[in-house]
């Protein structure tokens, strides 16, 4: 049964600063009840974000706003334990001195239950969790998995205003990781708490999150509902994280052309005029023979280019082949690699079908804060 949407509303407008002249610069909202993922490479600024949210790193300007109070301003701070915010990271961070039950219920005797209280609601989150039966034991008799489904109680039961999440299934195996994925799932929807999460994943983000907000050198590039983003990708890293092609080009009189001319010529008579991006799924990229080493002349439905294989990485079905001049990735069938056409270092002519790319306009200048 859903419960309530009990999260309050998150508004963030951060500035942090740091050594070495890295400067994050990000404006984050989330309605009440509402999970936003937060997507980006390493050094992007991702945890230092969750930092300002959590009260850990203090703005050098802006502002972040839980309901109608501001938790976080230049010259005004509140301490992390009495904004309404939980962090819930890769390490659980239990108390190894406690059981699973005494850990659920420091929270909640902290906010103030009576210790007899706080142990049977302590109880029923493990239940919730999928953890009933094993409030006693300590994390040290735990697996990983367990312990992160104690945390989450933990976090939970506390009622937050806000939950960050930051990667909380990394360092779990994949088995374990779908099945947190999936508590995380329910318990964000049946709670209704207010959450953001910051992951690399795009099956965390489509599994759990309403909106997306990518982050990359500090900034954001780009923002909107999850499945939006991830099928026009705006730059190369959210293009990698949705398992896309994105070539970087032009429109001009209804015909897209690839930049520095690498790549395919396709037509694109809806697309506005002006610089755009063609995005296409790896499985819609076909090896064709090369005539005489170079490619082919574009046809109405589609283009062939030619490439040369920098790697080759074995999948299941087969391999994707990475190519350069332009960056393609390919899937190929078992019975290609059979043929001994596909070496690393060989020259190929690539051929997709016009009916399969997207054209993604350029991205506008990446988010500022308000003066």
């Amino acid at each position: 049964m859903t419960l309530a949407r009990s999260g309050a509303a998150l508004d963030a407008v951060v500035r942090v600063e740091r050594s070495g002249g890295f400067v994050l610069e990000v404006c984050v909202e989330a309605a009440a009840g509402e999970v936003v993922a937060v997507l980006g490479p390493s050094g992007a600024g991702k945890s230092t974000l969750l930092g300002a949210l959590a009260g850990l790193d203090r703005l050098d300007a802006g502002h972040v706003r839980v309901a109608d109070r501001v938790v976080s301003a230049p010259h005004h701070h509140v301490p992390p334990a009495q904004r309404g915010v939980a962090l819930l990271g890769q390490d659980p961070l239990l108390f190894p001195h406690l059981s699973a039950r005494e850990n659920v219920a420091f929270a909640l005797r902290a906010g103030g239950a009576p210790r007899a209280d706080a142990r049977r609601r302590a109880d029923r989150w493990l239940e919730r969790v999928g953890l009933g039966g094993l409030g006693r034991r300590r994390p040290s008799e735990m697996s990983g998995g367990q312990q992160q489904r104690a945390a989450l109680a933990r976090a939970l039961a506390a009622d937050p205003a806000v939950v960050l999440l930051d990667e909380p299934l990394t360092g779990l195996d994949v088995e374990t990781a779908s099945e947190i994925r999936g508590v995380l799932r329910d318990q964000l929807r049946a709670t209704g708490v207010t959450a953001i999460l910051v992951t690399h994943s795009a099956v965390d983000a489509a599994a759990l999150a309403d909106r997306v907000v990518i982050v990359e050198d500090g900034a954001v590039t780009q923002r909107g509902p999850v499945a939006e983003v991830l099928r026009a990708p705006s730059t190369r890293f959210v293009a990698a994280v949705a398992g896309l092609n994105r070539i970087r080009g032009t429109v001009r009189g209804g015909v897209w052309t690839a930049a520095d001319g690498a790549g395919p010529v396709l037509d694109a008579p809806a697309t506005p005029e002006g610089e755009a991006h063609a995005v296409f799924r790896p499985g819609a990229v076909r090896l064709v023979e090369a005539r005489d080493g170079a490619a082919e002349r574009p046809t109405p439905s589609g283009a062939t280019w030619a490439a040369r294989i920098v790697r080759i990485e074995p999948v299941p079905f087969g391999a994707v082949v990475q190519t350069t001049a332009p960056d393609v990735a390919a899937e190929i069938g078992t019975d290609v690699l059979a043929d001994r056409v596909v070496q690393v270092g060989r020259d190929v002519c690539l051929g997709v079908d016009g009916a399969q790319v997207r054209f993604v306009p350029a991205p506008p200048p990446r988010d500022t804060l308000s003066p």
